[in-house]
């Protein structure tokens, strides 16, 4: 955890980020204290050790590590959802509302669906054929869902124009400042026209995003 951030903070933080109510997370915890090892939605819990007054517990989700960090007996005792209470905290939300304004760095296996300014890394698995559709502007536009993948999952990439040349199947691309919707009930990633991505490995040129 960062310096200045209070436990029921981040856990507060760790709840929004992985869309965990904050009642079951803090039942979760108290249950690995408990048993060693809980579950809470995607998130798992595991006792690694008790050092004087603190308990030591490790979050992970799959076989990704999210954090290890001592946790006070005297937080695990209170009765009122203290990650609620920071939760709604106005130091909280001042600082999640300047988090919002920043872009943030993420894996697939992360993504939900509304977040924005999101940044990442992933290869190109797929490039279908591009399809001609009418924009709300009433031009015409060619349109791709482009398949791409990290370690953690797969997810598709919505490309226009010249961005559908501009990268081939197996190269890496570095993904900046963009946002996750759905469309006909799959994730997809979405550039548009605040976002940029390059090839970090492949033949081609740094491409700027030029959504319709």
């Amino acid at each position: 955890m960062r310096n200045k951030v209070s436990t029921g903070e981040y856990l507060a933080f760790l709840s929004a980020k992985y869309e965990v109510d904050t009642g079951k997370l803090f039942d979760a915890l108290i249950s690995a204290v408990e048993n060693r090892k809980s579950i809470c939605g995607n998130l798992s819990f595991e006792c690694r050790g008790i050092q004087k007054d603190k308990v030591i517990l490790l979050i992970t989700n799959g076989s990704k590590v999210v954090a290890q960090f001592p946790i006070s007996r005297e937080f695990l005792l209170e009765k009122n959802d203290p990650i609620k209470n920071a939760g709604d905290s106005g130091m909280f939300r001042r600082r999640l509302a300047r988090k919002d304004n920043e872009s943030h760095s993420f894996q697939i296996g992360d993504l939900r669906i509304g977040m924005k300014k999101v940044n990442l890394k992933a290869r190109v698995l797929e490039i279908p054929k591009p399809t001609l559709v009418f924009t709300r502007f009433g031009t015409c536009a060619s349109v791709a869902n482009a398949l791409i993948s990290d370690e953690t999952g797969r997810i598709k990439l919505c490309l226009w124009n010249e961005q559908i040349t501009s990268l081939s199947t197996g190269d890496t691309v570095q993904i900046e400042n963009a946002n996750i919707s759905t469309f006909r009930g799959e994730r997809q990633l979405r550039v548009g026209k605040k976002g940029t991505f390059h090839i970090v490995e492949g033949s081609h040129c740094s491409i700027e995003a030029q959504s319709p």
